[in-house]
Formats: structure tokens, C-alpha cells, sequence
């Protein structure tokens, strides 16, 4: 049996720059941070039984990968040519959909676990690369790269989306306790809205060409937001991450809502610095920067909204930057 696990992310500036509609025009950066929150794929080969059984929120038993309704296990099932007597599962701290790169990041995890178990394990970067390549290229997802590059590397890195393709992965080296300052400082919630990425991102690729003035500044805000974290300048941070929240706002319709503007501006007003909505948009957490004297302002106003708009999943999410990429964490016989 082998385990892998991969970090989920938050994505702080430039999101919207790794899609191929901007990078092949100019560059695009991203800084954002792996948190303390996983996906786990467990593979188990079943040596008497040849099949190919698939646990995730559904359960499928097939004889081939072409059988498969999971398009992720599937392509990558075809990529490694693993037709059978094997049981693939997946657990996951968080529920799906909730802006924290858990699609790509379940994709960085089983690959690194299929390639395991066939004895070829591979390097974070061609790791990293293989998700892009099986999720937007086989399955089509409309999805830029800083999700799979975030899962695979972990910590707080830019990444750099270049126009031939290529990616640049410059880590960002916090100190403990700057980067236990930047925690002590950040609230997030869950709004208990899901929603899908695809649609989202399609949209905003389709707008691209008529937006990268915007992306193109927030592209230059990155190495902004990198001094200033490696600074420990906290209130720089969130009012940086508000600057930049109302500009990618502007990029598609499909982002924000009045419910999610509401929940942001009411967090701004019980004292916030700044923050955004995680991930594409549409829904999902929402990340704030503050002073902790404001935290439990800030925490009864936007969970009241929360309540009085029926959102029952909301939630506060306690969450801390994680350094470890996508790593095998049990490789062995099952009863060990």
C-alpha cells in the first residue's frame, strides 16, 4: 500500500496570471502559501481481484480505466498504463470546492501515488508539470498552473508563468517568527458556498485580452507582497491583498456576489486591513488580515451574516502555512 498526501493553498496576489490567455502574452506571477491542510490518496494493489476500484465521494468498480466516470483517475490510470487489480482512495481534510486548489491538489497527490507504485517516483518539478499537463491538456480543464505548482513544492513560493511554458519556482524564506506573525494575524472562513472553478475560469478567460492591463499590475504586485511579508509587515499585507481583491474582482461577473461583498465588506468595517476570496471565485474562504484586537469583531459579524443568509457550513478555518510539498508518507504492505 502506498499513501501520498499533498498540501491544499492560498493563493494571496496574481491569481489569473498562470492562465495561458495571459502568460503567452507576458509573464505571469503568483505568490500564495501550502496550509496545514491535505489531500491523502491511498493505492493498494489487489493482487486476487482484477478489477479497478475507485473510492472518492462515489465508489466504482470497473475492468478498465476508459470505464471510469472520474476523469483525473482515468487520464491518469491511461497516462501510466495501470489496467488493473488495483483499489485507488481519497480522503481530504476539507470538503471540495472551497477555493483552496483541492481538484489539482487531489491530481499532484495521485499521481505521486500511481508513480510510486510503479516504481518510478518523480521530482517535484516534472511532478508538478505532469498535473498541468493530465488536467488542462487530457481532462481540458480550463485551469492555469499555480494550483498543481502549490501542491507539489509546498511553503510559500512565486511562481513564475512564462510565455514558452516554463514555470519558475523562487521560494519565499520566512523566519519562524515572521511567518508566525503572518498567522497570528489571519483569519479565514469558510462560507459554506461551493462552487465550480471551471465555469468561473472560462469566463475570465474569455475576458482576458481585454484585462491585462489589470493582470499585468497584478502580475507587478507579487515581489510587492513578497517584501512585504518577508518584512513581517502584516498591515501592508492585507491592505495590499484589498487593493488587489477589488482588481481581480473586475476581471468577470462570475467572481463575487453580493452575498460574498457583503460578507467581505462587513469584515472590513469590524476592523480588517484587507483580504479576498480564495481561489477562482464564486465561493469558497475568505481570507482577512487584522489586528487581533478585531478578531472576535470580526468573527461575530461575518458569521452572523453567514447564519442570517442560511449558510450553514460556515465556519472559521484554523489554518498555518506548511512547508512540505507532496511527499509519500506510507509505503508498504497493508498490515503493516
Amino acid at each position: 500500500m502506498i499513501v501520498a498526501r499533498a498540501p491544499l493553498r492560498m493563493s494571496f496576489v496574481g491569481g489569473g496570471t498562470d492562465l495561458p490567455e495571459y502568460y503567452r502574452h507576458q509573464p505571469g506571477r503568483v505568490i500564495s502559501a501550502a496550509i496545514d491542510k491535505h489531500v491523502y490518496i491511498a493505492v493498494n494493489r489487489t493482487a486476487f481481484i482484477d478489477k479497478i476500484s475507485v473510492r472518492y465521494s462515489q465508489t466504482e468498480t470497473v475492468d478498465s480505466p476508459a470505464e471510469l466516470h472520474h476523469t483525473r483517475v482515468r487520464a491518469a490510470l491511461e497516462e501510466l498504463g495501470i489496467g488493473g487489480n488495483i483499489e485507488i482512495a481519497s480522503f481530504a481534510s476539507l470538503p471540495s470546492r472551497t477555493g483552496l486548489g483541492s481538484s489539482s491538489t487531489f491530481t499532484v497527490a495521485l499521481l505521486a501515488a500511481l508513480n510510486a507504485y510503479c516504481g518510478r517516483p518523480v521530482e517535484r518539478p516534472a511532478l508538478a508539470e505532469k498535473a498541468c499537463q493530465m488536467e488542462i491538456e487530457r481532462v481540458g480543464e480550463p485551469i492555469g498552473k499555480q494550483d498543481q505548482y502549490a501542491a507539489a513544492f509546498g511553503g510559500l513560493h512565486v511562481y513564475q508563468f512564462n510565455p514558452d511554458g516554463s514555470v519558475e519556482v523562487h521560494p519565499v524564506q520566512l523566519t519562524t517568527p515572521v511567518r508566525r506573525r503572518i498567522e497570528y494575524h489571519m483569519l479565514v472562513f469558510f462560507t459554506g458556498i461551493t462552487r465550480d472553478a471551471s465555469g468561473v475560469l472560462r469566463d475570465q478567460a474569455a475576458r482576458t485580452t481585454d484585462r491585462l492591463e489589470t493582470l499585468g499590475r497584478m502580475a507587478a504586485a507579487v515581489p510587492i507582497f513578497e517584501q512585504l511579508a518577508l518584512a513581517g509587515d502584516v498591515q501592508g499585507m492585507g491592505e495590499l491583498l484589498h487593493e488587489t481583491w477589488q482588481w481581480k474582482r473586475s476581471l468577470s461577473g462570475l467572481i463575487s456576489s453580493g452575498l460574498i461583498d457583503g460578507i467581505y465588506e462587513a469584515g472590513m468595517k469590524a476592523g480588517a486591513w484587507g483580504g479576498k476570496l480564495l481561489g477562482a471565485g464564486g465561493g469558497g474562504c475568505v481570507l482577512f488580515f487584522a489586528h487581533p484586537d478585531h478578531h472576535d469583531g470580526i468573527r461575530a459579524t461575518v458569521s452572523r451574516i453567514g447564519a442570517e443568509h442560511g449558510l450553514t457550513e460556515f465556519r472559521e478555518l484554523p489554518v498555518s502555512i506548511c512547508a512540505p510539498g507532496c511527499e509519500i508518507v506510507f509505503h508498504g504492505t497493508a498490515d503493516q
